[in-house]
């Protein structure tokens, strides 16, 4: 695994939001960047985790977090609308946004996958993502040296049966995911990529894998390592890239750009 020891202020000055961040992968970024010193706006459909983990890190770092219940599954077009009014207002700059929220959805062969868990879970992974990512764009693009990531997954990148619409969703993100940094590799300081963070001590990894020992997996802080780089002013040479938290190294990328 990476490793990383970055100073307590590392993300000083730094606006970040996060979706999914009411639990899991999406929590633990929440709670390491305000121990990193960046300023967070935090989405999430759970508005009792959210001010749970409001609380938290409020106590820690008085003035660092703004959280924002929203629950993609059912969000309309006036809903990405109005948050995109409010971003223009109280965070015009962003200099991150992670793409953690996802739904796992049915396991099943696609012939027998159900309509309606197709379309919710299509919403979830892949529209709202879309949404937002317009949504925050012009905040992004006046951030000097901003992030954008996608998290993507190992059947993301290569089809493996019964995954269905999780599958396909996260397939689709690394499209669009090349798109928007092709789009945007010289006409703007946004660094585009998705990651993979593998095998996760998560609630939906439980969901996936009912009969796996939970411990068996590492917990969503092991990952810490890498989502700070990534969001860090190191990592500016690191663009369109599928990457993955397992295998991570930075000097992979160093060489490449000298060659």
């Amino acid at each position: 695994m990476f490793e990383y020891h970055p100073s307590s202020q590392h993300l000083a000055g730094k606006k970040i939001l996060i979706t999914g961040a009411s639990d899991g992968i999406g929590r633990a970024n929440a709670i390491c960047f305000a121990e990193h010193g960046a300023e967070l706006l935090l989405l999430g459909r759970n508005q009792e985790k959210l001010e749970q983990l409001f609380d938290e890190i409020e106590e820690k770092s008085p003035g660092k977090v703004t959280i924002h219940p929203m629950d993609f599954a059912k969000a309309k077009a006036e809903d990405y609308s109005g948050l995109a009014d409010s971003l223009d207002e109280h965070f015009p700059v962003i200099d991150g946004l992670i793409h953690n929220a996802a739904q796992l959805g049915t396991l099943c062969p696609v012939e027998y996958y159900p309509d309606n868990d197709w379309e919710a879970l299509i919403n979830v992974n892949l529209n709202a993502v879309f949404y937002l990512t317009k949504a925050a764009m012009p905040s992004l693009k006046r951030s000097e040296d901003a992030r954008l990531l996608f998290i993507s997954s190992s059947v993301g990148r290569k089809g493996r049966a019964y995954w269905g619409g999780y599958g396909v969703s996260k397939f689709a993100l690394e499209g669009l995911m090349q798109t928007l940094a092709d789009e945007l590799s010289s006409t703007s300081n946004i660094r585009v990529n998705s990651l993979n963070p593998g095998g996760t001590r998560t609630a939906m990894r439980q969901t996936a894998y009912p009969a796996e020992d939970p411990h068996s997996q590492p917990p969503a802080e092991s990952l810490m390592p890498v989502y700070l780089y990534l969001l860090g002013p190191e990592s500016a040479h690191i663009h369109g890239q599928a990457l993955d938290a397992r295998d991570f190294d930075p000097e992979t990328f160093n060489t490449a750009a000298d060659d």
